[in-house]
């Protein structure tokens, strides 16, 4: 059963008025408000088994705190189930636990402890909690909007070859290892957002997804993506940027002529689906979009 069968058959369950036919990625539980989002890393699948331990447990912080900065949210606080991986390890993370957490003023507020069998690849657990959310859906965009991303693209993907072995810069690796969740930029952005997400698995394959939820037709143009200067001296590849996932910046359908630590990077429009331009001129969609579970 691949990811979007499993989610489909959730949909058929019982489901609480905040989960929003899990069409998201968050939870709204209207009656606190508290946004609610939880993320879980798979150790070979989510990160590298030779990735250090501290930079794992920023990884799983920050790509929690993106899912509530992609609601304007301020973090309230997170639960972590954690399996006990032996003195070394254990402390490294913990260290890099309290370099996440006070970075992003996150308190802990509980969690969870067990011990695997050993040899059994660590799988890591997080639960954070949000307040003061606008919340601006994935399924809110609006034929006649554009298409805006925070920061760059593409940084994440390089370096997660250069953490498996390819050659290139620190900063490329730090980008894969150690993502910023855009907070304070989510924010500003939420309350003019009509949808917004984090792209966690790819701009396109993210982009098809807010698509999809709307029930509109998203174009991007290839070539207005937004590449670093480091991305671009490594590869400068933008299709590859854009397929790669883990870049954790900001992707939002808003009015034309946002003004905001943003670039446009395509428009709305009625019907379905995702379109893909270079400059004006159709680009076929890859085969591959980004990451898919399953």
């Amino acid at each position: 059963m691949t990811e979007a069968d499993f989610l489909d058959r959730l949909r058929a369950l019982p489901l609480h008025p905040g989960a929003r036919g899990l069409l998201d990625d968050t939870a709204l539980l209207a009656t606190a408000p508290i946004v609610v989002t939880t993320d879980t890393l798979v150790e070979g699948i989510h990160f590298l088994a030779t990735d250090p331990a501290a930079d794992v447990a920023w990884k799983l912080v920050a790509t929690n705190l993106s899912d509530l900065a992609a609601k304007g949210a301020t973090p309230e606080g997170i639960l972590l189930n954690y399996p006990l991986s032996g003195t070394a390890w254990d402390e490294a993370f913990l260290a890099g636990l309290a370099d996440v957490l006070a970075t992003y003023a996150t308190p802990l507020i509980g969690g969870d402890t067990v011990t695997l069998p050993a040899g059994v690849p660590r799988i890591l657990t997080v639960t954070a909690f949000g307040r003061d959310a606008a919340a601006p859906p994935r399924s809110g965009a609006r034929a006649g909007d554009a298409l805006y991303v925070t920061g760059t693209i593409g940084e994440a993907g390089a370096g997660l070859a250069i953490a498996g072995g390819a050659a290139g810069p620190a900063p490329l690796l730090a980008a894969y290892r150690r993502p910023t969740p855009r907070l304070a930029e989510g924010r500003l952005l939420a309350p003019l957002a009509h949808a917004m997400m984090d792209v966690s698995d790819g701009l396109l394959i993210d982009a098809a997804r807010m698509a999809d939820a709307s029930g509109v037709a998203i174009t991007i143009d290839l070539a207005a993506i937004p590449l670093s200067a480091a991305y671009e001296a490594w590869s400068g590849d933008r299709l590859a940027a854009a397929t790669a996932g883990d870049d954790y910046e900001l992707l939002l359908a808003a009015a034309p002529g946002l003004v905001g630590p943003v670039t446009r990077i395509g428009s709305v429009a009625p019907g379905s689906g995702l379109t893909l331009t270079a400059g004006g001129a159709p680009v076929a969609l890859p085969a591959r979009l980004g990451f898919e579970h399953g």
